[in-house]
């Protein structure tokens, strides 16, 4: 079994489980869940195909299966079904938990603005660079609708999203070298602006907020539409 599959194994192991809990019954909520996160899936394979064939990164043979779809290991394509139910697993976890644990409307707005002026600003500034530029110019799309269509789902992922960093720099410290002798998946230098996070490049935590916030704003609005036709 390749190092890429354990470690996915490893994150969707315990969330899976723990998704039964007689409390939190995440299960019920698959529904919608799932289809949020398949529909995510496509849209963030489609980049890592494009991102992958014109040369942006890379993948080390000796960590993976051998199994190659489009170019991308069999792992990776698993890694977009796994590491967004373990991540919205977390979110729904907390939310329930701590439902106060949220940002209130006048600062999910400020908050939001920064982050969308900060993103643009640096795509800008780095259109040179292939992954930075694009990364950067996705993730405030995606905030933007996230604010409008979703709100409550922003209030509290903006919140939550710094809890959410503590298993993503394991997680992908681990994929991108931390800790054993090869990365398992590396980037091309001259993509990137180069300033690391141990071994994690700084445009990776805004790539994961945009690949963890697309599920749950998806998953709200099936809930929402379904809750909608019930009362129709």
């Amino acid at each position: 079994m390749s190092l890429y599959l354990i470690i996915l194994i490893i994150s969707l192991a315990g969330p899976l489980a723990l998704s039964f809990e007689k409390n939190l019954k995440l299960y019920k909520r698959w529904k919608y869940l799932i289809p949020a996160i398949l529909i995510t899936m496509i849209v963030f394979v489609a980049w890592d195909i494009i991102f992958t064939h014109i040369g942006c990164w890379f993948f080390n043979p000796i960590y993976n299966s051998g199994i190659y779809i489009k170019k991308l290991p069999l792992e990776e394509y698993l890694f977009f079904i796994a590491i967004p139910y373990a991540c919205a697993f977390s979110f729904y976890a907390v939310k329930f938990h701590f439902p106060k644990f949220k940002l209130n409307e006048k600062w999910t707005k400020i908050l939001t603005v920064l982050i969308v002026i900060a993103s643009l600003t640096t795509s800008l500034l780095n259109y040179d660079l292939t992954y930075t530029f694009v990364n950067f110019l996705v993730l405030p799309i995606i905030l933007l609708l996230g604010y409008y269509f979703t709100r409550e789902v922003v209030q509290y992922y903006l919140a939550i999203y710094p809890i959410l960093l503590i298993p993503f720099f394991i997680i992908n410290g681990i994929l991108t070298g931390t800790g054993i002798e090869q990365a398992v998946f590396d980037y091309n230098p001259e993509v990137i602006l180069g300033i690391r996070v141990l071994s994690i490049p700084l445009e990776d935590m805004f790539y994961n907020f945009s690949l963890l916030l697309s599920p749950l704003m998806l998953t709200h609005i099936f809930e929402m539409r379904a809750k909608k036709n019930k009362k129709v």
